[in-house]
C-alpha cells in the first residue's frame, strides 16, 4: 500500500515549499509530488514535523578508516595527520576494523545518507558495503611515487559493482600512471586536491613536501605543469566527472583552470569537519559560489572527524540559506556521481529515500546546534 507523506517544508527543485504531499509506492518509488491548499483535509496523510528532503549523498568518505576514530589527535596539521595514520593503522585487528565500519555504515544510514562516494585502499570492508542499504560507489585509490603497477587495484575494482580506481592526488602519482587511470576511469574520478599549501609549493620545488621528497630521493615527473590545477586540466579527460576533495588552498585561478577544462564535470567536495579536525583550514566557499562551481559535501573518515555527519558539515559552512546547504548535500552530490536520474531529489519516478531534518530555526530558516536528521524511508 502506498504512503502519503508531508512535512512543514519539502525540498523541491532547490526550494523549500509548503503544503506538499509526496506519494510513495511500496518499493520507495515516488508516485506523485503535489501541492495542496490544505493538506489537513487530505486523507491518509502521514505528517512529520520538520523538513522533508531526499536521502543525502556523502560525496567523500573512507569507511574503512572508521576504526581510527579518536586515534589521532586534533589540530596537528596535515603532515602530522598523514604520518600518524601510518603509525597507528597497524594497531588494530581486522575484526576491529570490520566492526567499526559496520557501526559507521549503520549510523550513516539511520541519519539519512543514501549514497556514499567511498575511497578504499583494500577490499576488507567491501562485504559490509555489499550488505548495506546505502548505495556505495567505491574508488580504490592509487598512490606512491615508486608505485608503477596499477594492475592489482584494477583487478580489485573488476571484482565489484560500482567500483573503480582513482589517483590519490596530483602530488602522489607519477605521470604515466596518473594519465592511465584518468583515461580508463574517467566516468568517475576523485582527487584529494589542494588540501595543503605544500601541494602547490611542490610544483615550485618549495615547501615541506618538496623537502621530504628530496630527502627520500624521490623525483616527480609532473612538476613541469606548474600547478596542480594545470596538471588536472592537461591529464583529466574533458568529459570526466571529477570530485575535487577539500580544496582548502585552491585559488581563483585554480578553480577557473579546472572548471574551464572539465566542461561542467567538476564538483568541489567540501569536508569542513575534517578540515577543522586536521588543520583548521577552511575552503574558499564564497569564491566557489561566486564562480558558479558545483559544491557537494563529504564527511571524510572517522580518523579526521568526530562523526560522519552531513549536518555537522553543513553547519560548518556558516550562515547560508538552508535550501542552499540542503542542495549541496543532496542533488549536487548525485550530479557529481552521475546518478541524478534516480537519486538526490524528490521527483516522480525516483527512489531517493526520504529524510526528515529537525531542529531548524524556522524564523531564520537556518540550522541550529540542535539540528539533526533521521531516515523516514
Amino acid at each position: 500500500m502506498k504512503r502519503r507523506i508531508a512535512s512543514h517544508f519539502t525540498l523541491i527543485n532547490g526550494h523549500l515549499e509548503r503544503n506538499i504531499i509526496v506519494d510513495i509506492d511500496t518499493d520507495g518509488t515516488i508516485l506523485a509530488v503535489q501541492h495542496y491548499d490544505n493538506i489537513d483535509s487530505e486523507a491518509h496523510v502521514e505528517f512529520f514535523p520538520g523538513i522533508l528532503i531526499p536521502g543525502m549523498v556523502n560525496a567523500h568518505c573512507h569507511l574503512e578508516l572508521a576504526y581510527l576514530q579518536g586515534a589521532i589527535a586534533e589540530g596537528g596539521g596535515y603532515a602530522t595527520f598523514a604520518s600518524e595514520i601510518g603509525r597507528v593503522r597497524g594497531n588494530f585487528s581486522n575484526e576491529e576494523r570490520l566492526h567499526a565500519a559496520s557501526v559507521a555504515d549503520a549510523m550513516m544510514w539511520e541519519q539519512g545518507i543514501e549514497v556514499v562516494a567511498d575511497i578504499a585502499n583494500d577490499d576488507l570492508v567491501m562485504s559490509i558495503k555489499e550488505r548495506s542499504h546505502i548505495e556505495y560507489h567505491t574508488m580504490f585509490e592509487f598512490f606512491g611515487l615508486n608505485n608503477h603497477n596499477t594492475t592489482p587495484l584494477e583487478q580489485l575494482a573488476d571484482k565489484y559493482p560500482n567500483a573503480s580506481v582513482t589517483p590519490h592526488s596530483t602530488y602522489s602519482v607519477q605521470e604515466q600512471e596518473f594519465r592511465h587511470i584518468c583515461d580508463k576511469y574517467s566516468p568517475l574520478l576523485s582527487l584529494h586536491f589542494l588540501e595543503s599549501e605544500n601541494e602547490a609549493l611542490l610544483y615550485q620545488h618549495k615547501g615541506s613536501l618538496a623537502e621530504w621528497y628530496g630527502r627520500m630521493g624521490w623525483e616527480c615527473e609532473f612538476l613541469h605543469y606548474g600547478t596542480p590545477a594545470q596538471r588536472v586540466a592537461n591529464c583529466v579527460p574533458a568529459n570526466s566527472r571529477l570530485l575535487l576533495v577539500h580544496a582548502t588552498c585552491a585559488t581563483k585561478e585554480d578553480v577557473a583552470t579546472v572548471e574551464g577544462a572539465l566542461q561542467g564535470g567538476a564538483t568541489w567536495v567540501l569536508c569542513l569537519e575534517s578540515n577543522r579536525y586536521i588543520s583548521n583550514l577552511c575552503p574558499p566557499v564564497e569564491m566557489l559560489e561566486t564562480m558558479g562551481a558545483r559544491i557537494a559535501i563529504g564527511t571524510d573518515s572517522l580518523a579526521s572527524a568526530r562523526r560522519l555527519s552531513m549536518v555537522d558539515n553543513m553547519r560548518l559552512l556558516g550562515d547560508r540559506p538552508l535550501e542552499q546547504l540542503l542542495t549541496y548535500a543532496t542533488i549536487n552530490g548525485a550530479k557529481a556521481l552521475g546518478i541524478e536520474a534516480t537519486k538526490g531529489s524528490i521527483d516522480v519516478g525516483k527512489r531517493p529515500g526520504l529524510v526528515i531534518v529537525e531542529g531548524v530555526d524556522y524564523a531564520t530558516m537556518r540550522l541550529t546546534p540542535d539540528s539533526h536528521t533521521y531516515r523516514l524511508l
